[in-house]
C-alpha cells in the first residue's frame, strides 16, 4: 500500500495571508491618511498658503501705511484729498468732470 501524503494548505495559507497583509500595507502607504498621496497634497496646500501669506502681509502693510497717512500724527492732505474725491464725490470749484 502506497503512503501518499496529500499536500499540505499551510503554506498556501500563509502566502496568501502575507501577501494581503503586504499588500494592505503598500496600498496605507501610498493611499492612507499618512501616505505618499496625501503627503503631496499637504505640501501643495502648504505652498499656496504660504503665497496667501505673503499676499496678505503685503496687504496689511500697505493698509497700514495708508492708515499711518491718514492719522493725526502725520496727515498726508494727498492722500486725504483723494479719499474726500474718491468716497464723498468731492471736487474743487475750478474743475470739471466728464463722464
Amino acid at each position: 500500500m502506497m503512503n501518499r501524503r496529500r499536500p499540505s494548505l499551510f503554506p498556501l495559507l500563509w502566502l496568501t495571508c502575507s501577501l494581503s497583509v503586504g499588500g494592505y500595507f503598500a496600498f496605507a502607504a501610498v493611499q492612507g491618511d499618512h501616505g505618499i498621496f496625501r503627503r503631496i497634497q499637504i505640501e501643495a496646500e502648504t505652498t499656496a498658503l504660504r503665497a496667501d501669506l505673503v499676499r496678505l502681509e503685503a496687504e496689511r502693510a500697505a493698509l497700514e501705511n495708508r492708515t499711518r497717512r491718514l492719522s493725526d500724527d502725520f496727515l498726508d492732505l494727498d492722500l486725504l484729498d483723494e479719499q474726500a474725491r474718491q468716497r464723498l464725490g468731492l471736487m474743487r470749484p475750478e474743475e470739471l468732470v466728464l463722464r
